[in-house]
């Protein structure tokens, strides 16, 4: 399953209200470490399909959500489960460090 991808219209009902744990990279295009932590999301969607969705918020195109979830710095990645943000990861980290959190949570 490929990356969801979010704005104003769909956050609440994809992040908010999901039934499994939802993992929302926060990015941007002009982001030098978005880019590289991009193949990352997208293998860890792959490989956690049916237990993890996984989401990406362009903060240039939805800064109300960037706002409200306090993104200061991206990439960032915030995992929320039952529509509270219950962990993050800033910059770029390697996939097993986000894995580690994602285990914990499905």
């Amino acid at each position: 399953m490929a990356e969801i991808i979010l704005d104003s219209g769909n956050f609440e009902e994809e992040v908010l209200f999901s039934t499994v744990p939802v993992l929302v990279d926060f990015w941007a295009d002009w982001c030098g470490p978005c880019k590289m932590l991009g193949p990352v999301i997208s293998s860890l969607a792959a490989k956690y399909e049916g237990k993890l969705k996984v989401c990406k918020l362009n903060v240039d195109d939805n800064m109300d959500i960037a706002e409200q979830y306090y993104i200061s710095s991206i990439p960032a990645v915030k995992f929320f489960k039952n529509g509270e943000v219950v962990d993050e990861s800033i910059g770029f980290v390697p996939q097993q460090k986000l894995e580690a959190i994602i285990e914990g949570l499905i």
